[in-house]
């Protein structure tokens, strides 16, 4: 690869979000100057990949660099980081909603800031700031904090001499973990990701019938669990499920009589259960718009072994979800960098762990319902549902009973401490007709001496245990506003 110097005059295509370039080249100039510092990320799986992406860059580029992973930037965890005495801190995949947090440390001169993250900025600036919302693309569905730090990765290598395409599979991993895959996969800027990491030969785009599970679920499970299209009579139905696949003229269980996975039909077979599948969706009145979600564009990660959590995409997501959100972002980052002997295994015992903590959670709102306000549907766990699962959770109780997909849904649980932590989820149609959940969040939750944000369509917040009436109606007001304003 030609040298630092040399790369001064590439060209804006060689760049995958050229509108982002300038703010790339800037934050990598500055991490390159300071040669040691502090690489702070959230613990979801965007947060998990992004400072996989950013540590494999880093190295590469022989920087001294120390990781922490923090829940929650709020004035505690800064001050915290401002502690440590580094004179430089990289933030991934937070760290502008925290802005605001942030400039009184770096005017006070403990700390620089570094930023790479795609939420919605605070009302403060700063001069190292990589974020696609600055430059007028969306954040929620267009680039990840995986992506960000991804598009640093690459100024580093455009300026060092390294190779960083490769690292663009996890980042496609971050943005399918955070959602950002619509109906027909990832979009906007995420699509040149995508083409980078087909390009490094890490990823493979296929399309293909787009049920969670294909590598690892026995095929009626994958088919009984799918909520993709919820057709009458396979989907939540065992019996239902194993009937459907035994009409079929299929092999579906193995020379040991195990029931095989997706990843273990051929083309021809695969053709064969998925046009089954869709005539019998379509028989059974599942709306059109449902019907289409069964077949899309997957990805698939070329280097991983097939029928693993780690080959698919959206079951990497998961695995990683399953890690940081029980304190082990350890783990989760160690897999992210290859482990795959001890860091792997511990990974999939929290990953069963995770899935039945889910799966006791849905069920719960579903026994239990919601409560429904003006404009807001929401539910209180408690301490039934862990605070750093609740979010999913949520989102995975839209459109079940009792549970409407057309009203934003609101999750309450106990973070200790005095506090509670509060989870929103909405919809694109709803974004569209002009839900901010992320600007809901942090005007509610600052009203009652909380602090909160996020996406458009996904936001959370920390408010007082005793505060949560006072924050749900300021909540209720401020969505009715935004979808009642003509």
């Amino acid at each position: 690869m030609a040298s630092a110097d040399a790369n001064t005059d590439h060209d804006d295509a060689a760049f995958p979000v050229p509108e982002l370039r300038e703010r790339a080249e800037a934050c990598a100039g500055r991490l390159r100057e300071a040669g040691e510092f502090l690489l702070c990320s959230h613990i979801d799986a965007d947060g998990l990949t992004s400072a996989a992406v950013a540590t494999a860059a880093f190295e590469r580029a022989g920087f001294d660099f120390e990781t922490a992973f923090f829940k929650q930037l709020d004035v505690d965890a800064v001050a915290s980081i401002a502690a440590t005495d580094h004179d430089v801190v990289c933030f991934t995949d937070f760290g502008s909603g925290q802005l605001d947090v942030i400039a009184p440390h770096e005017a006070a001169g403990d700390f620089v800031p570094v930023i790479a993250d795609h939420h919605q900025p605070a009302d403060a600036e700063t001069e190292y700031h990589l974020n696609p919302l600055l430059e007028g693309l969306d954040g929620a569905s267009e680039l990840s904090g995986a992506g960000a730090s991804y598009l640093l990765a690459r100024a580093l290598g455009d300026a060092t001499g390294a190779d960083n395409r490769d690292l663009a599979a996890l980042a496609v991993v971050g943005a399918v973990g955070d959602m950002q895959d619509g109906d027909d996969g990832l979009s906007g800027a995420n699509e040149a990701l995508v083409a980078d990491a087909v390009a490094a030969g890490a990823l493979e785009e296929v399309t293909d019938l787009s049920l969670y599970g294909r590598q690892t679920r026995p095929l009626p499970k994958l088919l009984e669990y799918a909520s993709e299209a919820r057709i009458p009579g396979i989907s939540n139905d065992q019996a239902g499920s194993i009937e459907f696949l035994s009409e079929l003229d299929v092999p579906m269980k193995d020379g040991d009589g195990e029931w095989r996975r997706w990843v273990d039909l051929d083309a021809d077979e695969r053709r064969t259960v998925a046009s089954a599948l869709i005539r019998r969706a379509v028989s059974s009145g599942v709306p059109s718009e449902r019907v289409d979600l069964l077949v899309g564009t997957t990805y698939v990660l070329a280097d991983e072994e097939p029928g693993t959590e780690l080959r698919d995409v959206s079951e990497f997501s998961t695995l990683l979800n399953a890690t940081a959100r029980y304190e082990r972002a350890d783990v989760g980052l160690a897999v992210c960098l290859g482990d795959r002997g001890e860091a792997l295994e511990r990974a999939r015992t929290l990953l069963r762990n995770h899935r039945r903590n889910l799966s006791e959670g849905l069920q719960w709102v579903t026994n239990e319902g919601v409560e429904r306000e003006d404009n807001v549907q929401w539910f209180d766990a408690g301490t039934r549902i862990r605070e750093t699962i609740v979010g999913i959770v949520a989102g995975m109780a839209v459109g079940a009973d009792g549970v409407s997909a057309r009203t934003p849904i609101v999750a309450f649980a106990d973070k200790g401490e005095g506090e509670t932590k509060v989870s929103a989820r909405g919809s694109g149609r709803l974004v569209g007709e002009g839900l901010d959940l992320s600007a809901v969040m942090r005007e509610a939750s600052r009203a009652v001496g909380g602090d909160g944000g996020g996406h458009d369509v996904a936001a959370g917040a920390t408010i007082p245990d005793d505060e949560r009436e006072a924050f749900l109606a300021t909540v209720d007001e401020l969505v009715g506003e935004q979808l009642n304003d003509d």
